[in-house]
């Protein structure tokens, strides 16, 4: 026998907190299956607050796992149909509108440590990229100047072979520490993690905890001189002082992203709130009113303009999660 379907209407305030309520009845379920921990679950944590863009929806559950054994814990332990994202300080991230269903693992300073030992240099995930290099600077280690110029943490740099000013990751790394789905530790090499251009070979659903990175002995004015000059190439070409991410898209195969997108005419180019930068145009930024969905969709209209002009495809190096929000009517771009 089929029963006939209720149906219920409301008023848009009175739909807008049935919606809330019923996320939030989600993330209750959801955190009453998830392992005890020592760390910390937040429900419907908005994650706006810790991308460089400042946009983005909730996660169902955010984790901040109190250290490595804390992580090993959880994934071994939670439902295995539960999902899992991982997320570094937001550098290189667009979260959309709609949020993130699942568990959000966040690493903080447990996993933030950064120690020295001859040529060596031990370093978290969790551990910013420009730390790293001052380490280095201070214990006269050369090769690793370049990780000042990459906004972000070593376990995103590992994720994606991340590089600037000549050098990559794979270029320095002597060995990693990830663990797989289930939990277990694996130490990975560079020819393991299958490295090529901003792209590492290993599951997405493994995670990235520390990493041994290698440099040379050097001099600490030389060392010094070279991060200088990066600091200053970024802060003269790139817009540090605005809402943003890294690198938009990845390089094409003999030429730079951002020559492409300036051929095919989309330097300013605008759409809601987002903008291609006038300072750099590899770089979306948000003028201050901009949705996921606006840079998202800005992105797309500029892949879509410079494989016309051009014939080239470019390939996104930002990195997208979530899912999308609901709609809110067509942007204002200029076309």
């Amino acid at each position: 026998m089929r029963f006939p379907t209720a149906s219920v209407t409301c008023g848009e305030e009175a739909c807008d907190e049935m919606a809330r309520m019923a996320v939030m009845t989600k993330s209750v379920h959801l955190i009453d299956r998830l392992p005890e921990v020592r760390g910390r679950y937040s429900v419907a944590y908005d994650l706006s607050k810790v991308t460089w863009f400042r946009v983005g929806g909730p996660a169902e559950v955010l984790f901040r796992p109190a250290d490595a054994e804390d992580l090993k814990v959880f994934l071994a332990r939670k439902p295995a149909d539960v999902s899992v994202t991982v997320i570094g300080v937001g550098s290189n991230l667009l979260v959309r509108d709609g949020g993130v269903r699942g568990v959000v693992v966040r690493l903080g300073r447990a996993f933030a440590e950064i120690t020295v030992e001859g040529i060596e240099i031990t370093a978290g995930a969790g551990a910013l990229d420009l730390n790293v290099a001052k380490v280095a600077l201070d214990a006269g280690l050369t090769d690793l100047e370049f990780l000042s110029g990459i906004p972000g943490t070593i376990g995103g740099a590992l994720r994606m072979n991340a590089g600037a000013y000549g050098r990559e990751v794979k270029d320095v790394l002597v060995e990693a520490r990830v663990l797989d789905a289930s939990g277990l530790e694996h130490n990975l090499t560079t020819d393991d993690l299958g490295f090529t251009y901003r792209r590492s070979s290993i599951p997405e659903d493994w995670i990235f905890v520390a990493a041994r990175l290698k440099g040379r002995l050097g001099a600490s004015t030389e060392i010094a001189r070279r991060m200088r000059e990066i600091q200053d190439a970024r802060e003269t070409t790139q817009p540090t002082r605005i809402a943003t991410g890294g690198s938009t898209f990845k390089n094409p195969q003999g030429e730079a992203a951002w020559e492409a997108i300036d051929r095919a005419g989309c330097r300013g180019l605008r759409l809601g709130g987002a903008m291609v930068s006038e300072k750099h145009c590899n770089f979306l930024v948000n003028t201050g009113e901009a949705t996921a969905a606006d840079l998202e969709g800005l992105g797309e209209e500029v892949r879509r303009r410079v494989r016309e002009v051009t014939g080239v495809s470019l390939e996104w190096e930002i990195r997208r999660i979530g899912v999308p929000g609901p709609r809110t009517g067509p942007g204002n771009g200029d076309g």
